[in-house]
């Protein structure tokens, strides 16, 4: 391997992704793929003992995620970050952790070289506001803004309402599916997974009560019950119990048990 290739560490928790990234990445050529990790944990001490020049970065992984993973590691041991996601919504967190470069799902050859050669610029250059030209590009071409309008955004402070992605990824055997957040009426749990009820649809997916919460929007959906969700929109009805629970009744025709220790979440209903 020669001494002028990238140290590449690719994180993802589905190994299927993490394959195929890698086999386009060797295809490219020079590049030294030093470790594949399926977790943010795994990655942090990977990255900390390798000190790759690059990690291409899955965002959304169950646990540590990819921009907490960032948020984890030490300034001075923070490689170039590439992320790598199947949707768009996290554009601009990704600017603001000052990845490199934000590449789609599923990857093209042509787009992945490219990323590649904005790290290596960015390696070869300590110009901070050449740096951030960079990747303000990269966000531009996704959002389909002008860089210039960009800035404008970010100057103003206009940018800090996509925290809350507005569309769910659910993976699932290899497949991605993107469900709208608005088009969910409620999500409940069952043991390690979450079940994402959607347009008379049921969408399973591997994540905490937690990590899904911080996803959505508590101006739209709150917790009623230990493992339960429903999106305060879609409550036709509230009944009240002797016991001090409550059922809501949705559009659909759904009743869902609020417990005892939630009651104060009626007020969001009224």
């Amino acid at each position: 391997m020669s001494s002028d290739s990238l140290k590449v560490i690719i994180v993802d928790d589905e190994p299927l992704a993490r394959r195929g990234l890698r086999l386009r990445l060797e295809h490219l050529g020079g590049v030294e793929v030093v470790a594949e990790c399926g977790n943010g944990r795994e990655a942090k001490e990977q990255i900390l003992a390798l000190k790759p020049d690059v990690a291409f970065l899955d965002i959304q992984m169950p646990g540590v995620t990819g921009l907490e993973l960032v948020q984890l590691l030490p300034k001075e041991e923070i490689p170039q970050i590439v992320f790598v996601t199947a949707y768009d919504q996290y554009a601009v967190e990704a600017f603001e952790v000052n990845a490199v470069d934000y590449v789609l799902k599923p990857i093209e050859e042509d787009r992945l070289s490219r990323a590649l050669e904005r790290v290596r610029e960015k390696l070869g250059s300590e110009h901070i506001a050449a740096q951030r030209e960079q990747l303000l590009e990269a966000v531009a071409d996704l959002t389909q803004e002008s860089p210039a309008a960009l800035e404008e955004k970010l100057a103003a402070g206009e940018l800090g309402n996509s925290r809350y992605p507005e569309k769910i990824a659910i993976k699932d055997s290899g497949k991605i599916t993107l469900v709208p957040a608005r088009e969910i009426d409620w999500i409940d749990a069952a043991g390690d997974y979450m079940c994402v009820h959607a347009n008379g649809e049921t969408h399973v997916m591997r994540i905490t009560m937690k990590e899904l919460e911080q996803q959505l929007d508590p101006k739209v959906f709150q917790r009623i019950h230990r493992s339960t969700i429903v999106n305060l929109k879609r409550v036709r009805e509230i009944c009240a119990h002797i016991n001090g629970e409550y059922h809501l009744v949705l559009n659909n025709g759904e009743r869902l048990k609020m417990s005892r220790s939630y009651k104060n979440k009626v007020q969001h209903f009224i």
